[in-house]
């Protein structure tokens, strides 16, 4: 399993609501794809981004398929311009045996 987090800074944080929906619009993109959270930060609460994606893939396969799908890369390009910076962070997880 991978799990895949991005986090945005945008210019104006007032565009995090049209951000999120259209990164919403890749949830159920590719087989593989579990989890798929897009969040905005709330106000009263610690933060220094704006948007966060917490996402799952089955495989780096998956992973693979989904940031090639010609959706989401529409969308990475379209919500290109709103962005002051993007961190991201891949990882496996480590199976566990009880």
């Amino acid at each position: 399993m991978i799990r895949h987090i991005v986090l945005w800074t945008l210019h104006n944080p007032a565009d995090a609501p049209r951000f999120k929906a259209d990164l919403d619009s890749c949830r159920g993109l590719v087989d593989g794809m579990g989890a798929f959270e897009v969040a905005i930060r709330t106000p009263e609460l610690d933060g220094n981004c704006d948007v966060v994606l917490y996402s799952q893939f089955r495989d780096k396969a998956a992973l693979d398929a989904y940031l090639q799908h010609p959706h989401h890369q529409a969308v990475a390009a379209g919500v290109a311009a709103l962005r002051k910076s993007r961190h991201s962070l891949d990882y496996q997880l480590q199976e566990t045996t009880p």
